[in-house]
């Protein structure tokens, strides 16, 4: 198999890499079940890089659903060293407004039916997730994000619910009063399994709209 030390995995509206160039593509079978997709290997401006699709193709897998352990297990199969996760949040924030790119640095897990962790049976695991991304990696994300023209933010916590459902407005109220800056349903249990596999993470975090606390 062709292998790539980068990963890219792509959230919601992102089931592609524009001008990448496939050059295998991989279903793998793990000890988890299967992957959300299979992965496309290729090259991006002469780099190798794995892409997969974390709702599969066509958008076709809820969030709770997500076998984010396949999805891992496989990317750290193929070499994958640098995962780069590309979601779509709320804003918690009148000053992040729709359009933005935020490359959080914290996670507040509040997810409640996923498997968060590879080890088991007997197998006990402690890791360390107090600063849960990749420091180099994020600074690269924020670097790139402004090159490209976007308005990034570097650094917030990104709050994860479970879904499928958007908050209701006092859930919204109360996580702002929290002190979060983004809302999504996927990054968790990724980015501990991420830290457990030993890739370096990070989270390039697309803003669509407003979480439900904005009247407008």
């Amino acid at each position: 198999m062709t292998r790539a030390s980068i990963g890219v995995i792509g959230g919601s509206g992102l089931y592609g890499v524009q001008d990448l160039e496939v050059l295998e593509e991989v279903s793998l079978a793990t000890p988890f079940g299967d992957p959300s997709a299979a992965v496309l290997i290729g090259r991006w401006q002469g780099v190798p890089v794995a892409f997969l699709p974390r709702h599969g193709r066509g958008h076709r897998i809820m969030p709770t659903d997500i076998n984010a352990r396949a999805n891992i297990f496989a990317l750290k199969t193929l070499g994958v060293e640098w995962l780069i996760s590309v979601s779509a949040v709320g804003s918690m924030r009148e000053a992040i407004v729709p359009g933005d790119i935020v490359i959080p640095d914290q996670f507040f897990d509040r997810t409640t039916a996923r498997p968060s962790t590879f080890f088991q049976d007997g197998i006990v695991v402690h890791i360390s997730f107090a600063h849960p991304v990749c420091a180099e990696l994020s600074d690269l994300l924020y670097a790139a994000a402004e090159r490209a023209g976007a308005r990034v933010h570097r650094g917030g916590t990104y709050l994860c619910i479970e879904g499928p459902q958007f908050s209701t407005k006092a859930e919204s109220r109360i996580y702002r009063q929290w002190g979060v800056d983004v809302i999504g349903m996927t990054n968790l249990p990724e980015a501990k399994l991420a830290r457990e596999a030993e890739m370096s993470y990070a989270t390039l975090a697309l803003v669509t709209g407003y979480d439900t606390w904005h009247e407008t």
